[in-house]
């Protein structure tokens, strides 16, 4: 049986796919993986996973490219499944890529579904309303016909060493960044955890983008060492996997933290629910105003003037979370 998980949006959306993945691959002789740009560096990370298909879709995404008809017939051609599980978060319809796969001759489909699917879906699940979204993929695809064959956590493959980057342990990654301006905790605040964590007599570990140099070299300052710019997606799970506790907000490395074990100390912004979104399957610590006015929103620009649910948390706030994070770990 050759087998399709798509899971169309971001890194860590990708990530939170995987134990449905590994689900589906504990049954099928192939598992292609179809994802966006996004989330292909996290696809090829995932156990499980024979082939990463990326496509560009005009119904996901920040900045969707136009519907362009000549790609749509490629994919087409592209895809050999007999089987689909089509992965959304609890907001996204699944039925345009459910429409396409129905096309390219994929039999049988099955996905979370609350809009009518007529011929579209073989398999229509209902997720439960407050279901994490990693468990919210297990439970469609247990419903399809894949129950998971592990403990249902996030993992990756094992990533390399990357001691000779970070030097000696241990130490405390803080991630700055996020791809939604909303869910990011400002730079100053982050800065000022650095000092103040490497006062406590942590060595600190500052990681980002290849766009975020600027941001990450401001954030480490003399106290931490910047990596901004320095790891491709394996690394950054290397880095994550021999830290104590990472920072970070709600973003893909607090989902990366979670596959390769480590404790995190969500900056979580309420734009979208924590109880959906949280760092999956390790110990955590949330911090944040959970009931703030852009609570539910999905906004990605903060609507609320200086930014409140998370300027309200101290530098201190955070480090007394790390060492309770380290005291219980």
């Amino acid at each position: 049986m050759k087998a399709l998980v798509a899971r169309l949006d971001s890194f860590g959306d990708v990530l939170l796919a995987g134990p449905a993945v590994r689900a589906v691959a504990a049954r099928a002789d192939t598992v292609t993986l179809l994802c966006g740009p996004r989330g292909a560096p996290a696809a090829r990370l995932l156990p499980g996973v024979d082939e990463v298909l990326v496509w560009d879709a005009p119904w996901a995404g920040f900045t969707p490219p136009p519907v362009d008809r000549r790609e749509i017939e490629e994919l087409l051609g592209t895809i050999d499944a007999d089987t689909a599980l089509v992965l959304t978060s609890y907001h996204q319809s699944p039925l345009p890529t459910a429409l396409l796969l129905r096309l390219a001759g994929v039999r049988h489909i099955a996905a979370d579904s609350e809009d009518y699917p007529g011929s579209l879906l073989d398999v229509r699940h209902h997720r439960a309303p407050h279901a994490h979204e990693a468990e919210a993929g297990l439970r469609l695809a247990e419903a399809a016909g894949f129950p998971s064959p592990d403990d249902g956590r996030l993992r990756v493959l094992p990533p390399p060493d990357t001691a000779r980057t970070t030097g000696p342990g241990p130490y405390v990654v803080v991630h700055p960044g996020a791809a939604v301006p909303a869910r990011a905790w400002s730079a100053d605040r982050c800065a000022q955890t650095v000092r103040e964590l490497a006062a406590a007599g942590h060595r600190v570990v500052v990681t980002g983008g290849a766009g975020e140099r600027d941001l990450t070299a401001r954030v480490a300052g003399a106290h931490g060492l910047d990596l901004g710019g320095r790891t491709g997606a394996a690394e950054l799970a290397g880095v994550l996997a021999r830290a104590a506790v990472v920072v970070t907000g709600n973003t893909g490395p607090a989902h990366l933290a979670a596959a390769v074990g480590t404790p995190v100390v969500s900056l979580f912004a309420p734009v979208v629910p924590a109880e959906r979104w949280r760092p999956y399957g390790v110990p955590y610590v949330l911090l944040g105003d959970q009931r703030a006015p852009c609570a539910g929103s999905r906004a990605r620009q903060c609507p609320v003037p200086g930014h409140p649910c998370l300027e309200t948390v101290t530098a201190q706030d955070v480090v007394t979370s790390v060492e309770k994070l380290m005291g219980e770990t």
